[in-house]
């Protein structure tokens, strides 16, 4: 019988995070110059609070621009169960886990908590396309250039899409 890989092998091991501090604005700018669909938060002691999700923070920033300024995310994630997963523990458990808890996207941990990756949907996709997602040519040049250091600056042009007048 084949053995499945280690979430480890598999994760993002550097997504893109906001603490629970983060305004839901700033959030929002992170998850969208990241490209990432999921977005971890973590609390002071790097310790994984919840992911958020592209849709669900789309939502909250429906609201008027005045009070998003004085949002912050820890108000999205307070009161949540938190699922994770452990680098080494195996791929199909943790799609068995996704799977019962309705999840798109998986924290990966330390046995402390601490967020060391996420895993996604996606990512299980591309494993079984033999796809890597995680690495790609022109990666460090977005970098290079972002306003926010670390983050790609603002997509140039419109993504396809619901159209805007």
């Amino acid at each position: 019988m084949d053995e499945t890989p280690a979430v480890g092998a598999v994760m993002n091991g550097a997504p893109y995070s906001v603490g629970e501090e983060e305004t839901v604005l700033m959030a929002w700018e992170v998850m969208e110059r990241s490209g990432q669909g999921h977005l971890p938060v973590v609390r002071q002691d790097g310790c994984c609070a919840g992911v958020l999700e592209r849709a669900e923070l789309a939502v909250a920033c429906a609201g008027p621009a005045v009070t998003l300024s004085a949002r912050k995310v820890r108000d999205l994630v307070r009161g949540r169960r938190t699922v994770t997963v452990h680098p080494e523990e195996s791929t199909l458990r943790a799609a068995t886990v996704m799977t019962e808890e309705h999840l798109d996207a998986l924290p990966v941990t330390d046995p402390h908590g601490r967020l060391t990756g996420l895993l996604t949907a996606q990512d299980y996709v591309a494993v079984a396309a033999g796809v890597p997602v995680h690495a790609g040519p022109g990666r460090e040049a977005w970098h290079a250039r972002a306003a926010l250091p670390g983050l790609p600056p603002r997509r140039s042009r419109r993504e396809p899409g619901i159209p805007l007048p």
